[in-house]
């Protein structure tokens, strides 16, 4: 490829470049301008919208309504504010138009936008003001069907009302009058609603209607509520005034102290309370009076509970009584032994210091617990408490004397366990010299050939440990925990030596058949004689186990498995 033809493609390129960057700014162009437009032609739409043909038919409609001064000012006023939009501020709109399509025109899309946007905060604001003069007129234009609406439902409400205390009549005796004088109230506001109606007159029209909804509303409570309130305030509460205080009276005859419960002062205010709540009731204010006879109610209830509480604090109050004294009784009599008693312990027993001052701290608890109880009793007797308090403090003071006497059968096992344990350890020392005296006398009774060296050493360690037992019991006081070790030293040495002399004997006795066993093969067989001489020269040594394992081993040559026959022919 030539030079020439290179430089002429890389014009082309060039063109063909150029043409597209035009063709896209051309459609970029059209396209911002299309939507600048769009948007002029939507705040043209919306101004020509900002006074449409409602608010005139609106004002035509009250202007045709208006007989009375009110009426007239109102109607001047909104003539005047819609003029003012009309003449004003659309103008101003148009203008502010104008000067956008100017600008579109000459393509200075940079104040175009910023006009753009203030025109339409300009449109919504008037258009603002446009709406809420209607919704104004519309109120006047719209009432008669709304209010009529209304006046229906109040009505219909009005009617359920009468039916209801008509069907009711006995129920509602407390309030009759006042209910009379605003079921008048009722009818004559009906009257001025229609009065006021065909008369035009709307400004009043809307208060009638408002003091109508609030009687109505008021009456629907009153007839719902009254006869509660009344049933409670002039039959229930009363009923159990009179029952409370027939309890009352009878169980402080019967030795009850029901001051906690301050049931006159009680009894007072709620009699004042129901007097306001059907003070209230006579002109027909309900607010809160059955939550206050609910609650009245509620507090009688409660004081049932509380009766209940005191017979039955009374009763657990009794029994502790009797059960605290017999107990407390039976605590100071075995302290009192215990302390009596305390030079003999020390004397018998190395006994430490934490052992003795347990005794004091019980004695004292126990000196405690019977002040307490003598100052609970005194307080019943003064009859200044309620049962269900001294019941709490004697189950207080119970629980006290429970931890005590825990303590001192604790106290009791340990120091009878001092006696028990000599007592025990002068019984095992009987025993343990009985079995001594039965390993000895086993060794005499059998002769061996040679009594074994070990056998003369362990009992020599059993007789000592004896000795050192025998010292200790002698002792005063007697350490226990050391006499229980030199219990278990001499039991478990005098045990070893039973053991050892009960196994020598036995093995013993199997050699000595073993050998006579296997005498009659001497003859015949000379490696089983070979080997009884030396099960014969290892027994008369004392050496019996030996003795034993030769007669076995020379035997099992003529007669294999001689060893089971022999211990099942020894047992």
């Amino acid at each position: 490829m030539s030079r020439t033809t290179f430089i002429l493609i890389g014009v082309l390129y060039y063109i063909f470049t150029i043409v597209i960057i035009v063709v896209v700014l051309n459609l970029i162009n059209k396209k911002e301008r299309q939507k600048y437009k769009d948007e002029i032609t939507t705040l043209e739409r919306d101004k020509n919208l900002i006074v449409g043909a409602s608010i005139l038919s609106e004002l035509n409609k009250v202007g045709a309504l208006i007989n009375n001064d009110i009426m007239q000012k109102k109607y001047d006023n909104w003539c005047l504010r819609l003029k003012e939009i009309k003449e004003i501020e659309v103008p101003k709109i148009t203008d502010a138009l104008v000067e956008i399509e100017e600008a579109f025109q000459d393509k200075d899309y940079q104040s175009l936008k910023t006009k753009i946007a203030a025109l339409e905060l300009e449109i919504a604001y008037v258009k603002t003001k446009s709406n809420f003069l209607l919704d104004e007129v519309k109120e006047i234009t719209l009432s008669e069907e709304k209010n009529r609406e209304t006046i229906t439902k109040l009505k219909a409400d009005y009617r359920m009302i009468l039916t209801k205390y008509n069907s009711n009549k006995e129920e509602y005796n407390e309030v009759e009058k006042p209910l009379m004088l605003q079921f008048e109230n009722v009818d004559k506001l009906f009257g001025a609603f229609e009065a006021a109606m065909d008369n035009n007159e709307y400004t009043e029209v809307g208060k009638i209607v408002k003091a109508i909804d609030d009687t109505v509303g008021n009456l629907k409570v009153v007839i719902e509520e009254a006869p509660s309130i009344i049933i409670m305030g002039k039959k229930l509460i009363p009923a159990k005034i009179l029952d409370i205080d027939k309890i009352s009276n009878k169980m402080i005859k019967e030795g009850y102290n029901l001051d906690y419960l301050n049931i006159s002062y009680n009894v007072t205010e709620a009699e004042k309370k129901i007097n306001d709540v059907f003070g209230r009731l006579n002109v027909l204010n309900l607010e809160d009076s059955v939550f206050e006879l609910k609650t009245i109610l509620d507090y009688f209830d409660s004081l049932y509970h509380n009766f209940d509480k005191e017979r039955l604090s009374k009763r657990t109050f009794e029994d502790l009584q009797r059960s605290i004294l017999i107990k407390t009784t039976k605590l100071n009599n075995i302290s009192n032994e215990l302390n009596k008693k305390v030079d003999d312990l020390r004397y018998s027993y190395d006994l430490v210091d934490e052992d003795i001052k347990i005794l004091d701290d019980i004695a004292n608890e126990i000196d405690e617990i019977k002040d307490d109880y003598n100052r609970i009793i005194e307080m019943h007797r003064r009859g200044n408490c309620a049962f269900s308090r001294l019941a709490k403090e004697m189950e207080l003071l119970n629980n006290s004397l429970a931890k005590t006497e825990e303590k001192l059968d604790q106290t009791l096992r340990s120091l009878s366990s001092l006696k028990e344990d000599e007592k025990r350890a002068r019984e095992q020392l009987d025993e343990i010299k009985r079995i001594l005296g039965q390993a000895k006398n086993n060794i005499k009774e059998y002769k061996l050939p040679i009594t074994p060296k070990n056998f003369y050493v362990e009992l020599s360690e059993a007789s000592g440990a004896i000795t050192e037992m025998i010292k200790e019991l002698d002792k005063r006081p007697i350490s226990i925990k050391t006499l229980n070790t030199r219990v278990d030293t001499a039991r478990d040495l005098t045990l070893k030596v039973y053991n050892t002399t009960k196994e020598t004997i036995k093995t013993a006795k199997m050699a000595e058949m073993a050998i006579v066993y296997g005498n009659r093969y001497r003859a015949i067989y000379k490696d089983v004689e070979v080997g009884l001489i030396k099960a014969e020269n290892a027994f008369y040594k004392g050496n019996f186990k030996n003795s034993l394992e030769n007669a076995i081993n020379a035997i099992n040559v003529v007669e294999p498995g001689i060893h089971k026959r022999l211990i099942e022919e020894y047992k």
